[in-house]
């Protein structure tokens, strides 16, 4: 059964959150936190400073709201899947193509707010369901020994090599076709050998 109706004001409120979030994404994966500008956010999204901070605080709540949001879409548009290591991989290299912003944040994470460590203060991320699926294909003999959490963090590690982070190449998704199909296939044998048993 649904649920009441969502009034007219939620929804523009919705909306409105949901432009900002887009415009601050952009902003920040291009210009990092520092250089970020509120008013060009403001000004992409429509909206003006008292609902900006009216839903995020601060400049600093903004970027974590922005952070927490692309990590969410990410988890949600690309899906682990721990019998397949080297597929989820493969479509790991295929969101950056298609959502560059996502690896850039990370990147501006790493060089203004935490250069070691986790990439985000959230250390239910160590137990998060991409371990937990890990450690139950390791149970079953389908994944190689080793902590669930760095073989992870290997995967995604090879799915960057040409991701904008790279610090050999950036592949663009106007590159042909055949090129990256070359690149899938390479990156699904070397994940595939790093965790086979």
């Amino acid at each position: 059964m649904a649920g009441p109706p969502t009034s007219p004001s939620t929804q523009r409120g919705a909306a409105t959150r949901r432009r900002i979030l887009d415009a601050a994404t952009e902003e920040f994966a291009r210009h990092g936190i520092a250089g970020a500008r509120v008013e060009r956010i403001i000004q992409t999204a429509r909206t003006n400073k008292a609902q900006l901070y009216g839903y995020f605080g601060s400049k600093d709540g903004l970027f974590d709201a922005v952070v927490t949001d692309s990590l969410d879409r990410i988890t949600t548009v690309v899906p682990i899947d721990a019998d397949d290591l080297a597929d989820w991989a493969v479509r790991l290299y295929d969101s950056y193509l298609s959502d560059p912003d996502i690896v850039r944040l990370a990147t501006w994470i790493r060089l203004e707010r935490r250069p070691a460590g986790l990439l985000v203060d959230d250390s239910d991320r160590l137990n998060d369901p991409k371990t937990e699926a890990i450690r139950q294909a390791q149970a079953a003999g389908r994944v190689c020994p080793g902590d669930p959490f760095d073989l992870m963090a290997l995967v995604i590690a090879m799915s960057c090599a040409w991701s904008p982070v790279s610090g050999v190449y950036a592949a663009t998704a106007d590159e042909p076709e055949a090129v990256h199909d070359r690149r899938r296939a390479q990156l699904r044998e070397c994940v595939r050998r790093a965790i086979a048993l």
